[in-house]
């Protein structure tokens, strides 16, 4: 099973969950930055990892962009001493193996001619999802994990050359009550949100449960079957 992780180009990782175990030590060594949607474990758990592995191999920090929210959570309960090493000091202060770069919603970064913007999620914790517009002017839209969200709709359907939005379902509609209490969605809240994109792109589906994938894709085909979502696959490529 693998957890969030987008690989972009071959130097920026938007989160950094599971899914990042499958790149080798020479693409990890040239991850210069990892964008966080939120400080949930499944969206967090190979920062420790990487930086650990190739923070000798590197002549820069890796930088760590999230929410001050985000960033605290890592400071205060991963990269403490108790859990982890402090990389931020490692090996000193003025040479560190990561640095921390906080966001606030409404921010965009721009690394080497890409352009990052922070977008609102609804979630149990702090979170944001990216827009992520590549060289060429196209944009990919990411919802991070998120449930209904009024906030995100009208900034997305700006965008005018949007070509695929990546949008979480974590759960099956039998669930719809522990996808409101968890904040995620299931195909009928999917259905609700996608009815307010006035835009559009390819619409993929990530974030579905394992042992309920089948089902969950199943029911968004009869619930939100006219926007035609499909399942987000591992390794798969877009072009922006």
């Amino acid at each position: 099973m693998r957890t969030t992780s987008m690989l972009v180009d071959h130097d920026v990782l938007i989160d950094a969950g599971t899914g990042v175990g499958d790149l080798t030590l020479a693409e990890l060594a040239q991850i210069d930055h990892v964008f966080l949607t939120h400080s949930h474990l499944d969206h967090i758990c190979s920062i420790p990892f990487l930086v650990d592995t190739v923070g000798g191999m590197r002549t820069k920090p890796l930088v760590v962009h999230a929410l001050p929210e985000t960033l605290e959570v890592l400071r205060d309960h991963i990269f403490n001493w108790k859990v982890w090493p402090d990389f931020t000091v490692i090996p000193d202060v003025e040479h560190p193996f990561m640095s921390y770069a906080p966001l606030a919603l409404g921010d965009s970064v721009t690394v080497r001619r890409r352009r990052f913007a922070t977008l609102p999620a609804n979630h149990t914790v702090p979170a944001i999802g990216y827009s992520v517009t590549g060289e060429s002017g196209g944009t990919l839209v990411f919802t991070g994990d998120t449930t209904n969200n009024d906030a995100l709709w009208p900034i997305v359907n700006r965008i005018r050359n949007l070509r695929y939005l990546i949008i979480e379902t974590a759960f099956c509609n039998r669930e719809r009550v522990l996808a409101e209490a968890s904040k995620h969605l299931c195909p009928v809240m999917l259905a609700e949100e996608l009815s307010k994109l006035e835009r559009d792109p390819e619409i993929f589906i990530t974030h579905l449960k394992p042992g309920e994938i089948e089902l969950t894709m199943q029911e968004i085909e009869e619930d939100a079957g006219e926007f035609n979502p499909r399942m987000l696959q591992n390794g798969q490529v877009f072009e922006l």
